[in-house]
């Protein structure tokens, strides 16, 4: 499935840079907290106790964030937001400064030139469950008039809009776990179409609740190695048995080439391409083979101008499903013609979690920082790569990558068949 050449490349004045990064995670609440833990191999699973007024608790394993983001936020703009949003409002604003615009303001002043694009998985699930308590044991007048806005799927997208004014669209994908991507493949057409200039894109997920845990758990797609946390999600492992749920948020700060130039702006790589397909055989089983997968990332190279060999890094989206894992495996084998040697592929949901509809767009962010600081970060919980996943998986210490130009994808796929992929490049 391999492309038989290389796309024409997007014009230079159109190509898309990223020139702010931020996130927030079980490992961290910035960047460099997240990036450090993972490349010293910390997991932030662990067991969470769900007390109920009524009835015994539920302990399930999770991967809660490291830092509450409501201590990060006003108290008043916390008290307005779902924890999803709460946590894209936090990621975003780090991502702005590290793009080098000082305050919001600086940002808004570019008016219609500016855009966001917010994607989820679950959304608000928490305040739609807790203003539902409400109203049944309080009655509809203690239902909270904040409701409607939290519980809709574009709520964090709004939030983040609102902060940096963005004047050119705002936008909120729905893709299951590949939201996140998705809204980063968005981000990239709005800079080639000239729709924008500056585009601040990724996803946020705050779903650590005992519903969408039993619901899970109910499916089988939950690891059930209660007594190993810290050992329970293994992507790509001999021995994995499913995923734990995380919760936190990946921003980018996408921009045009020519809009960086002109700021005098740091470029932490580029978005060179994107490719969005679907299975269109399961409402939550993977297509046989990774075939959607594999399309997706064919795509996504043929957008970017790259062919298979020109690419060093893969962050996976490996969730550590038995299935899922394997798909996806194969897909990468079809894309690379069974030639993975030089491939390094990371697989870092067992330190973080499954993070749902954030997922892409925070693993988007580390495969920009692998490309940065060329190192692909390493997996905390492997024990043993399955044999049948016949992929370089990176172990439990991070790997450096090669000298000379740099090219990665990562990969995303959610219930519904949803697949994307996202290319990207280093800086130089």
């Amino acid at each position: 499935m391999s492309p038989r050449h290389a796309a024409d490349p997007a014009p230079e004045d159109r190509a898309a840079v990223v020139t702010g990064l931020g996130l927030t995670t079980a490992l961290g609440g910035d960047v460099p907290a997240t990036w450090r833990a993972l490349l010293d191999g910390v997991c932030g699973v662990e067991r969470v106790d769900f007390a109920e007024p009524e009835g015994p608790a539920q302990v399930y394993l999770a991967a809660p964030a490291a830092v509450d983001p409501r201590a990060a936020l006003p108290s008043a703009k916390a008290a307005h937001c779902d924890r999803a949003a709460q946590f894209a409002l936090v990621a975003a604003r780090e991502a702005v400064r590290d793009a080098g615009f000082p305050d919001m303001s600086a940002l808004a002043a570019e008016g219609s030139r500016v855009a966001a694009v917010v994607g989820v998985g679950l959304g608000g699930l928490t305040s739609i469950l807790e203003q539902n308590r409400r109203l049944q044991d309080q009655g509809p007048g203690r239902v909270s008039p904040r409701t409607i806005p939290v519980m809709l799927p574009n709520h964090p997208a709004a939030e983040v809009g609102l902060m940096v004014g963005a004047k050119g669209g705002v936008h909120a994908p729905v893709s299951a776990c590949a939201s996140g991507a998705e809204a980063l493949a968005q981000a990239l057409g709005m800079i080639r179409d000239g729709r924008a200039d500056v585009v601040v894109a990724g996803g946020a997920e705050a779903a650590l609740h005992p519903l969408a845990l039993a619901g899970f758990a109910r499916l089988r797609a939950l690891s059930r190695r209660h007594d190993d946390p810290k050992g329970a999600s293994r992507p790509f492992d001999a021995d994995r048995d499913g995923f734990v749920m995380g919760e936190g948020a990946g921003m980018l700060v996408v921009e045009s080439a020519r809009h960086a130039a002109a700021r005098g702006a740091r470029v932490h790589g580029r978005l060179t391409g994107a490719g969005i397909t679907n299975d269109s055989h399961h409402v939550a089983q993977p297509a046989p083979g990774g075939t959607g997968c594999a399309a997706a990332v064919d795509a996504a190279l043929r957008d970017a101008g790259l062919l298979p060999e020109q690419i060093r890094h893969v962050n996976a989206h490996a969730t550590s499903t038995p299935l899922g894992d394997l798909g996806e495996a194969q897909a990468l084998h079809s894309v690379f013609a069974g030639k993975t040697d030089a491939v390094a592929v990371s697989a870092t949901k067992g330190a973080f979690g499954h993070t749902l509809g954030a997922a892409g767009a925070i693993e988007a962010v580390l495969t920009v920082l692998a490309l940065r600081d060329r190192t692909a970060p390493p997996a905390c919980s492997l024990e043993r790569v399955d044999p049948e996943i016949r992929l370089n998986v990176v172990g439990r210490d991070p790997v450096a990558l090669p000298a000379g130009p740099l090219a990665a994808v990562t990969t995303s796929m959610g219930f519904g068949g949803h697949n994307v992929a996202l290319a990207f490049a280093d800086a130089s």
